[in-house]
């Protein structure tokens, strides 16, 4: 199968590289304590000036049963559109109670309703009308994936909703091919494994990607006839509800999907330590991680799969194209705004090319076009909301304070709302923060190595084990990294390669398990086995 990769993105990038100079308006600044001159960053109109998308807002509350309601203590909370930190909507605010009812629902569903006992077939037809639902709503899920989370409406509509819909096909495939083996034994046995669903599965995505999380986690479980209460990131509850109200109108019985919104302290923990869950997947960060584990386990210690943080590195050898290195480099670490769990954090480059790639990296950079999302040509949207802006500046300042050279960026752009220039560190040491720790924002950090030992050596210093590229002509220098870097996903002349049948996750603390590909599906089956005697068998 053909790997699907984000390449109208990365065609895009490579357009606006070479773009006209008129896109850049000078604005001098001062040098001196690490900091140097720089022009002022490409934008596609002045970012306080935004567009309303004509898309409607039709579900606010809880889905349950079947039906949206309001929260039990009829408490609701805004979500905001992070062009400008106003409000788009207030939605139900789930807490305990909320979760607890959509647990019942979907436990009877499992135990009495129809999905786990339809035939497989019957269930991958009901994905595959979903899919198509997908498609015909294409322009308002894309508009409203934009307007909740502030990445470009060319990326939601262009890529984000075609690889949603390709994995609902995947998954579909998948519902009747799931089967048990039958076994020889030592004896007059006859015996058969079963491959049976789990039960009732906990779910809990975050804001980076709020389609293809939904789409990587309620897939398998449905193909494997799981039932499931999915609690959205409160920062971008919007589209999960809207798809979910398409799952039904494909349908998907009452009570298989409920979707729950609301804060992870409340409906979130609620949700993990759930005794009548029977399987919980989260994606988010590495410490949340921690606590979601930790509720599992102290409840009825049901099985968790874990998508969580890293620090990718990003190694260019001095055989590379040094043009086309610095141009996937730079879309492995700004991409969807550096708010990608396997960002190209950790630019690792030979010191016999790193001057000429640091120049070049901060040049397409200072081209690189930020604005509203939904204006064409815009290449970076806002971060999600103001804990993540102003984490991210905390870390920039951290860089300038740790003496790593700010080649570009560093600040805010424009007024209101949290858009954040496009920042590019050299001169990066291992020990500082900037080079440890998840920063989740456009901040490129640029370290010099000198010989494979090092950077292998390096690159592997880190808790984190998500991702990595290795940007070389050298098959033997390929075959070496992929080998040793201790990481889920090794990508070789290219980065952000995905596809609906190609695993993902992580080592160390980013994470156990493995979401998509046939891999995911071990995550939503019980394996059982059934032995019985056999009476005088023609064979054994």
């Amino acid at each position: 199968m053909a790997a699907r990769r984000l390449s109208w993105l990365l065609s895009r990038s490579l357009s606006a590289a070479s773009g006209p100079d008129s896109l850049l308006h000078s604005l001098g600044r001062n040098s001196g304590g690490g900091i140097r001159k720089w022009k002022r960053f490409s934008t596609a109109a002045a970012v306080d000036e935004v567009i309303i998308p004509q898309v409607q807002i039709p579900y606010t509350q809880h889905l349950i049963d079947g039906k949206f309601v309001d929260s039990a203590s009829g408490k609701t909370f805004p979500t905001y559109d992070p062009r400008t930190g106003e409000v788009i909507a207030q939605v139900a605010e789930g807490d305990a109670e909320d979760i607890n009812r959509a647990v019942v629902a979907a436990r009877k569903a499992f135990d009495e309703g129809p999905w786990p006992k339809m035939t497989a077939y019957e269930r991958c037809r009901i994905l595959l009308r979903f899919a198509d639902l997908v498609e015909k709503h294409r322009s308002e899920l894309a508009a409203l994936e934009t307007w909740d989370n502030g990445k470009p409406y060319q990326q939601s509509f262009n890529d984000e909703l075609p690889m949603f819909v390709r994995l609902f096909h995947y998954y579909a495939g998948w519902a009747d091919k799931i089967h048990g083996m039958t076994v020889p034994a030592d004896g007059k046995y006859h015996v058969q494994t079963l491959h049976e669903p789990i039960g009732v599965a906990g779910q809990i995505i975050p804001w980076n990607f709020p389609l293809l999380m939904f789409a990587w986690k309620v897939g398998p479980a449905l193909a494997c006839g799981n039932t499931i209460v999915l609690k959205t990131a409160e920062q971008t509850p919007l589209t999960a509800l809207y798809v979910a109200k398409l799952l039904h109108e494909a349908g998907l019985p009452p009570g298989v999907v409920n979707i729950v919104s609301g804060y992870g302290p409340t409906a979130g923990a609620a949700l993990a330590s759930h005794m009548d869950v029977d399987k919980l997947a989260f994606t988010g960060s590495t410490e949340t991680g921690k606590i979601v584990l930790e509720l599992a386990a102290r409840s009825n210690l049901k099985p968790v799969t874990l998508e969580l943080g890293g620090k990718s590195p990003f190694i260019v050898y001095d055989d590379a194209d040094v043009d086309q290195a610095v141009e996937v480099a730079h879309f492995a670490l700004f991409f969807n705004q550096g708010q990608c769990c396997c960002a190209g954090s950790r630019t690792f480059v030979h010191e016999r090319i790193y001057d000429e790639f640091l120049e070049k990296s901060k040049k397409r950079a200072l081209k690189r076009v930020v604005g509203d999302p939904f204006k064409n040509g815009v290449e970076q949207g806002p971060q999600i909301d103001t804990e993540q802006f102003e984490k991210v500046l905390r870390y920039i300042r951290s860089g300038i304070e740790s003496n790593a050279t700010l080649e570009c960026g560093g600040q805010r752009l424009g007024s209101k709302g949290f858009f954040i220039q496009p920042t590019v560190f050299s001169d990066v040491k291992d020990e500082m923060l900037i080079a440890q720790d998840e920063i989740f924002g456009p901040v490129q950090t640029i370290l010099k190595f000198k010989d494979t030992e090092e950077v292998i050596r390096r690159a592997n210093a880190t808790r984190y084990g998500l991702a990595a590229g290795v940007f070389t002509k050298n098959v033997h220098t390929a075959n070496t990294l992929m080998r040793a870097l201790r990481v889920g996903t090794v990508w070789i002349n290219c980065f952000d390669v995905f596809d609906a049948a190609i695993p993902f996750g992580g080592y160390k603390m980013s994470g156990t398990g493995r979401e998509k590909g046939i891999y995911s599906l071990n995550n939503y089956l019980q394996i059982k086995a059934v032995v019985e005697p056999l009476k005088n068998p023609a064979w054994i």
